[in-house]
């Protein structure tokens, strides 16, 4: 069987949209590749957004390879399935474009994890894959989808939701190898503002899922329990990154943990990094050693600066305010880039956030406005609010954010709009 795998060239108008706008590598696509041809299969991936290819362009590719499958993910890469675009738009245009050639049309990502009958609806595909999807798409070449888990999709006039949101092997997952197209083409440094560009960079993740249970984090239904790649698999498929070409690898990680071994391996390659982390989890030994390894970026979880704001978020953090500070401002000594992250806890006076903001700032050490928070569905902060999520639970969440922030996140260059009216393809911004 032939799968095209597509990543939409992404535009964020209008949207609440948290991530970056840059384009970074589809690593779900990658790995899905890579076990679909262990399958027997064959697979191409179709970068829409690292090629800025029009959905024309897309239907072209697609047209010529004529594939039996067409998988389109529902957010820009692996790196923000926690925090997608609510709306799908963008997927539903670009599937819109390929309905009469790309054969069965399969979508993955957040939304049909969290929300599988609304995204098949929504999006008017045959399957949707819940969860993870590296180890369920090479199952869809099979005739009989009624034996498969983790699908939901359409018999006859009804939907077939088929077990629960799936978590992949990490240790099947072999070392991805790019195209060298794909990396020349990928000129982004994700989460680096200490220098210009001086060579490819790329994403890579060394671990999924996390073991903590943020009430902020969207992350119930994929890239949830803590796993790790094998520390050989990491150093080849890094070694071959660095073989092409790349000079700073972003962790995608959803926390990088410490990992003595991996660190003292890194030391030993000519490659920089950055990295999402929780600062309160690295002493002054460990974080000299992040440094020497080449970490130049940290974006540090602190999202409060009071204990009773942490303690809301369900971060169960043992340090103290002083303590962050200190460990930020030690990291700093070491790594070139530090940020603290913020998020809006509505405990924290927004005085005493600057006075914060602006001592880390004396040391060197960013720390954002605290940031709204959007209830995503999948995410604590959604179930405690509403139970679990149903078929309105985006429009719900979308809804509740628009009428309780009047000031949104610094990316948001735009007022951000409903999302009814973000999924209509005739939807302009009033400015363009």
């Amino acid at each position: 069987m032939k799968y095209a795998l597509v990543n939409p060239n992404w535009t964020f108008k209008g949207s609440i949209y948290f991530g970056c706008r840059e384009p970074h590598l589809a690593l779900e696509l990658g790995y899905s590749k890579a076990f679909l041809e262990q399958n027997g299969h064959e697979a191409l991936i179709i970068d829409g957004q690292l090629f800025d290819l029009s959905n024309e362009q897309i239907r072209h590719q697609v047209s010529d390879y004529q594939p039996d499958f067409t998988v389109v993910t529902t957010a820009p890469s692996y790196l923000f399935w926690r925090c997608a675009p609510p709306e799908l738009r963008v997927p539903r245009e670009c599937l819109d474009n390929l309905r009469d050639i790309g054969g069965k049309l399969v979508a993955v990502g957040p939304h049909g994890s969290t929300t599988p009958r609304t995204t098949l609806s929504k999006l008017g595909v045959d399957v949707v894959v819940l969860g993870e999807c590296e180890e369920i798409l090479p199952q869809l070449a099979q005739a009989d989808w009624a034996q498969l888990k983790s699908i939901c999709y359409r018999l006859d006039d009804q939907i077939k939701l088929q077990g629960t949101p799936h978590s992949t092997n990490l240790a099947e997952i072999p070392a991805l190898k790019w195209p060298i197209e794909m990396v020349q083409g990928h000129s982004h440094y994700h989460h680096r503002f200490d220098t210009s560009n001086y060579g490819p960079g790329a994403e890579m993740e060394t671990s999924r899922g996390c073991p903590y249970h943020c009430s902020f984090c969207a992350k119930e239904n994929f890239r949830d329990g803590y796993r790790k790649r094998p520390l050989p698999i990491i150093l080849e498929e890094l070694d071959g990154l660095i073989a092409q070409g790349v000079v700073y690898v972003y962790f995608i990680d959803e926390i990088f943990l410490p990992n003595k071994l991996l660190l003292q391996a890194l030391v030993e390659r000519n490659v920089t990094f950055g990295v999402q982390t929780r600062i309160d989890l690295w002493n002054h030994e460990l974080l000299e050693l992040l440094g020497r390894a080449g970490c130049v970026s940290v974006e540090a979880g602190v999202e409060s600066i009071t204990a009773e704001g942490r303690k809301l978020l369900d971060k169960n953090c043992k340090l103290s305010t002083d303590e962050l500070a200190e460990r930020l401002i030690y990291a700093k000594q070491h790594i070139a880039f530090v940020q603290a992250n913020l998020l809006e806890s509505n405990v924290d006076d927004s005085k005493a956030i600057e006075v914060w903001r602006k001592y880390l700032m004396g040391f060197g050490v960013w720390s954002n406005k605290p940031v709204p928070l959007f209830p995503y569905p999948g995410s604590p902060d959604y179930t405690k609010k509403w139970g679990l999520p149903d078929d309105r639970a985006w429009e719900r969440a979308h809804e509740n954010y628009l009428s309780a922030f009047r000031e949104f996140s610094d990316i948001q260059e735009e007022q951000p709009v409903s999302l009814p009216l973000l999924e209509i393809n005739t939807y302009q911004p009033s400015h363009a």
